[in-house]
């Protein structure tokens, strides 16, 4: 690879807080652990402990308080890196919501201040999200709760191998709602995987305000699963096992403070000069990973051009198909109930720690991360993000060439992605989430699902015994894997080499060729027509061919094309819910597969900024309602991307990795082929 080809490749800059501080945040980087301290000390001086322990301030989100967008891109482009005194970042700010007293606290820290600077109560529906802390102790409850003990008894069930797991009770039209969340339970004797044998037919109620047993309910009883044929773990299975893939050795970046570089290849010459681009990665604890400012440099301009100014997971939306008394309540919505960001300290939502050489390749570096725990304390999380460089065999472009006299022409290039890699547990679901950044100007977001199925205990051994719906697929003995679906709804501000952008539907025509000379009967044409208002975006994904492409209306390359970014969709599951069901209600944000919106800071969560008991009264289907002009402005792509997940007995103890992913791709955006001189 020479010098001319390595300033065209693609380096990251990506801001991240580990244990070391860093004395001159990023305006966007995460809080850190004295910052998040600092804010517990602050809000806890306001709202004093009391006697009634239960309704003692919770801290139920900590983040960053981001400043606007303007003032952010303004700071940036007037602090270039070669200026001797960079102007002040905007100031850091933490936002807290807080429940106190049975009340939502919305509260803003200005840390440099160290003071509030403003608090309001929230006095619309639904509340905010569960903490780690509050589900611990609701957790704990059955187990002294004497109506469950009899039903143990009844079983003939241990209380000591009981494992209780929380569930959120959604809105089914109910006029008055409380904090309310429904816990059932497993039974782990014989096995780690407790999932697979639920103790079906009990489950109880718990308010979260009060932390108190509100309802119980014992239905039936069925037959508890085996433990036979249900671990997972490598230590306690029996031979033959598979071999041990290996992998790469040596990194192919360095990582200097909360910067992540490219390095080259040994036998590389030339400088660093116009090497690559930058993104700046960003935690939340109800988001996850956050990727902020991506930008590509472009060798032939010279400059680093915006690409993407914000983009991450807005919401995780899992509704169950099954009717039943036990079951027609799980409808979650994982981002705004639980929190894609949470760590490893109970049994229910959390960001994993990547495992080494397994989560992550041997070549990878590992950075932590940071959440404030339900009494305001920083929580470190290990190993929460994993960046690797992937060479996986794929071919970035290539050409045979035989035409020539005498020649063999043969030209191939290498696929090489940077990768920022981290996982999230909710209960019994595990989700991988992948950010790729390809030297092309490609970006790709992908996810995975593995972990264990939620399982249904049945009377069935046999799909021969069956005579009504079950809702599943007998996965094993007396053990039904629930319908279900998955919908990743993606927040992605692109700002294509500027902030005024334009969303342009390209939709694939046929058309009947006329001229009776020519043989031909049909071809199809591309009609392009630009979104004037939100209505005009909307799209269900499949009812015709077309091409979406977010263009800059301000610049052309020197052909004349507007420059763009289009959106190659990944898998499409539409919802099949009824529009008037509750669930499908709070939900109605995945009615389209596509959605564009004027930029909002306030407009960051889909589902709205209180989804558990929520009624969908506060959801992009219902801002979108405005239909505010969105050509040539400063306007947001949200994307769902969705599986409907028909169990089957290959996800059966644990399932395999189902994957899906979409690509932001460079339409129009470079003058040619920006890797054409890679070697």
């Amino acid at each position: 690879m020479d010098a001319t080809m390595k300033v065209a490749l693609l380096s990251f800059l990506m801001h991240f807080w580990s244990s070391a501080e860093c004395s001159n945040p990023h305006p966007l980087d995460p809080l850190t652990p004295s910052e998040i301290n600092l804010v517990q000390t602050i809000v806890q001086k306001a709202y004093p402990t009391s006697n009634t322990t239960n309704h003692n301030l919770i801290f139920n989100y900590v983040g960053l308080d981001e400043p606007d967008k303007l003032e952010i891109l303004s700071w940036q482009s007037s602090n270039p890196k070669t200026k001797p005194k960079p102007s002040s970042p905007p100031p850091r700010r933490a936002f807290v919501i807080g429940r106190f007293q049975k009340q939502s606290h919305e509260i803003i820290v200005d840390l440099s201040k160290k003071s509030i600077v403003s608090t309001k109560v929230y006095q619309g529906n639904g509340y905010p999200p569960l903490t780690l802390g509050e589900i611990e102790v609701a957790t704990q409850l059955p187990l002294s709760y004497e109506p469950f003990k009899k039903s143990l008894s009844k079983r003939g069930l241990n209380v000591s191998e009981v494992q209780c797991v929380d569930f959120t009770f959604g809105w089914f039209g109910e006029a008055e709602t409380r904090r309310i969340v429904k816990i059932k339970c497993h039974y782990r004797n014989g096995t780690a995987n407790f999932y697979a044998r639920p103790v079906e037919g009990v489950e109880m109620l718990v308010d979260f305000d009060d932390m108190k047993i509100v309802g119980y309910n014992d239905r039936y009883v069925v037959p508890l699963p085996k433990a036979e044929g249900t671990e997972y773990r490598a230590s306690k299975l029996k031979p033959p096992s598979a071999p041990k893939l290996k992998q790469d050795d040596g990194p192919g970046f360095t990582i200097d403070d909360h910067t992540v570089r490219r390095v080259k290849n040994k036998g590389d010459g030339g400088d660093d000069e116009g090497y690559g681009g930058e993104v700046v990665d960003g935690y939340d604890s109800r988001a996850g990973p956050i990727i902020s400012l991506a930008s590509y440099y472009d060798l032939q301009k010279k400059k680093h051009r915006p690409v993407l100014y914000k983009g991450f997971i807005s919401e995780l939306f899992v509704p169950y198909q099954d009717p039943t008394e036990e079951w027609y309540d799980k409808t979650f919505f994982d981002s705004g109930e639980y929190g894609l960001g949470h760590g490893e300290i109970t049994r229910f939502s959390q960001q994993s720690s990547l495992q080494p050489f397994t989560d992550c390749p041997s070549n990878a570096s590992f950075i932590d991360a940071y959440y404030a725990s339900s009494d305001g304390t920083p929580v470190k999380i290990p190993n929460a993000f994993c960046i690797f460089q992937k060479y996986a065999g794929g071919i970035m472009w290539r050409h045979t060439e035989t035409a020539i006299p005498n020649q063999m022409i043969t030209e191939s290039r290498l696929e090489e992605t940077l990768v920022v890699r981290t996982v999230s547990t909710l209960a019994n679901y595990d989700y991988i989430t992948d950010w790729e950044f390809k030297r092309s100007g490609s970006i790709k977001s992908v996810v995975g699902l593995t972990g264990i199925l939620a399982l249904k205990a049945a009377n069935y051994t046999n799909t021969d015994e069956i005579k009504k719906d079950i809702y599943g697929t007998l996965v094993a003995d007396n053990t039904i894997g629930v319908n279900h679906d998955h919908f990743f709804t993606y927040y992605l501000d692109l700002d294509v080499d500027g902030v005024d952008n334009s969303f342009v539907k390209s939709n694939l025509e046929t058309v009947r060729v006329k001229d009776g000379s020519i043989p031909r009967k049909s071809y199809w044409r591309v009609v392009s027509e630009t979104a004037k208002t939100e209505g005009d975006a909307r799209i269900k994904l499949g009812l015709k061919p077309s091409e979406l492409v977010v263009v800059n209306p301000n610049k052309r390359t020197k052909q004349g094309n507007k420059i763009g970014y289009r959106l190659l969709p990944g898998p499409m599951a539409q919802p099949l819910s009824l529009s008037d069901d509750f669930p499908q209600i709070r939900g109605a944000f995945t009615n389209y597969d596509v959605w564009v919106s004027p930029y909002n800071k306030s407009e960051k969560w889909v589902a709205g900024s209180y989804v558990d008991r929520s009624r969908g009264d506060d959801t992009l289907a219902v801002w979108s309602e405005r239909d505010r002009k969105i050509e040539n402005k400063d306007i947001v792509l949200w994307y769902t991307m969705g599986f409907h997940h028909i169990p089957c007995q290959e996800d059966f103890p644990v399932m395999p990795t189902l994957s899906g992913g979409f690509e932001l791709r460079p339409t129009n955006f470079f003058e040619s082929n920006p890797v054409l001189k890679t070697t």
